[in-house]
């Protein structure tokens, strides 16, 4: 599993992402922003609060929205 070690917020509710493993990807949530959590962040300031928690090793918004390091780096497999 790999953690995010960085993560930038860019236009159009894109996200550059820096992974633990060197990696880095550009990352575009504008399709995934729906629902009582995501919703909020359709708010362009709000959108730009995305933090590394390291605890969690991954991206979160204040309101405890979080996605899955392994999602994010493309390595899922359902």
């Amino acid at each position: 599993m790999v953690a995010v070690t960085q993560v930038e917020a860019l236009e159009a509710y894109r996200l550059r992402v820096r992974f633990d493993d060197g990696s880095e990807r550009t990352v575009d949530l504008a399709d995934e922003l729906w629902g009582p959590m995501g919703e909020p962040l359709r708010d362009r300031d709000y959108f730009r609060q995305v933090r590394v928690d390291p605890e969690l090793r991954t991206i979160v918004w204040p309101n405890g929205f979080d996605l899955d390091p392994d999602v994010l780096h493309g390595d899922y497999r359902p």
